[in-house]
């Protein structure tokens, strides 16, 4: 690793999360700095983790791999993320950890997560894997928890192809993460080799028209384990934690991170003003929107739309070459079944199983949203 540009990346890091480089740890992905949180915090068998019922596969894996167990909170139809008064029922004599999502690039009631979680005398993190670069209360996002995680995957605020980072605000736990780190390894040459590949089809042959089969495409290799994917083999099939998970960023990743991260406030900006755009249209036509006073607060990584008739409306997407997203399409996304094995049980989150069901996301990364506007038209009769 070249310590030059990982200070260099550290610094610019730091400079947008009003803290010191020091309180960064860099990871070769965003769910493996949550796996080192958990051990940091002493997380391990008979622990409870809280978590929202409306995440990502990666999340309650990270938890079952130090050996505990994840505890799903419903979510709050307005901002899907966990709702207070859930968590609050949700913790026991067991609980160790509360997570706090941002959704789509919403945070929502962090401060009072954090304030449960102090006067319960356990620890928080606020999962900020879709939130680098966006506020809470005019405060970055991670500033409020003793913790913090980021992923740097392709389709997050800024790319380092994949790649994470946490962030720490608490000194103790800060010191036991560097004893953490010590069983990181280091990124391959294969892995290094992977990414650059990565990064060549990303900025040269992903074009608009090519969106769908290169997603699919790369969506199937991830699977296979043919290319270094956001979530691979058994990341997104099994509860059995893969071989060679617990890795170090690679320089190659960070180099790639000081090249995008200087777009970030003009992504952010114009995430805002499309977010606005859908929002307009979507209150024309009654449909459900996202509550304008959640704004100030919301990034917009995605911008979420309920439908009917999901596959439809995907096919139709995929013809005319449109990127719409699929994220969080499962309460425990991208698992459509057997959720016990990661101790969901269905019954016990309505409001996740119901919107998850019905979820798409719109793309707000993008400079014409007249297309967009377009298929909502089209699909007017299939919006919720």
């Amino acid at each position: 690793m070249n310590r030059n540009i990982e200070i260099q990346y550290k610094n610019i890091l730091a400079s947008y999360l009003n803290t010191t480089p020091d309180n960064i740890y860099l990871y070769y992905k965003g769910r493996v700095a949550l796996y080192a949180l958990l051990k940091a915090m002493n997380v391990g068998p008979g622990d409870e983790v809280i978590i929202p019922a409306f995440t990502c596969v990666v999340v309650p894996n990270a938890i079952k791999y130090v050996g505990a167990t994840p505890i799903y909170v419903d979510i709050n139809t307005h901002t899907y993320n966990a709702d207070l008064d859930g968590i609050k029922k949700a913790i026991s004599e067991h609980t160790k950890v509360i997570i706090c999502q941002n959704t789509f690039g919403l945070s929502s009631d962090v401060e009072k997560i954090q304030a449960l979680a102090a006067e319960h005398h356990v620890y928080s993190i606020e999962d900020c894997t879709h939130g680098f670069g966006g506020q809470y209360h005019q405060l970055p996002n991670g500033s409020y928890c003793d913790a913090a995680f980021y992923s740097t995957q392709w389709n997050k605020p800024f790319s380092t192809g994949v790649g994470g980072f946490a962030m720490v605000n608490n000194a103790d736990i800060a010191h036991r993460l560097q004893a953490v780190n010590a069983d990181l390894e280091p990124a391959s040459a294969t892995n290094r080799l992977s990414l650059s590949t990565l990064y060549f089809v990303r900025e040269k042959i992903l074009t608009e028209k090519r969106y769908w089969h290169m997603i699919n495409l790369y969506r199937w290799l991830s699977k296979h384990q043919l290319v270094q994917g956001s979530s691979s083999g058994t990341e997104i099939c099994s509860v059995i934690q893969p071989s060679h998970y617990f890795k170090a960023m690679s320089t190659t990743q960070m180099k790639k991170g000081l090249q995008n991260i200087h777009a970030l406030p003009h992504s952010i900006a114009l995430r805002k003003h499309n977010a606005t755009i859908y929002n307009q249209y979507l209150i024309a036509h009654n449909k459900t929107y996202v509550l304008p006073e959640l704004f100030q607060d919301h990034s917009f990584l995605k911008f979420p739309i309920l439908v009917q008739h999901r596959e439809q409306i995907l096919a139709m997407a995929e013809k005319e070459h449109l990127p719409l997203g699929e994220w969080f399409c499962s309460p425990i996304h991208p698992i459509y079944n057997q959720w016990e094995q990661w101790d969901l049980y269905a019954d016990t989150c309505p409001n996740a199983v119901r919107i998850s069901s019905q979820m798409l996301n719109l793309p707000t990364d993008i400079e014409d949203t007249n297309k967009i506007i377009r298929f909502l038209e089209k699909i007017d009769s299939f919006l919720i």
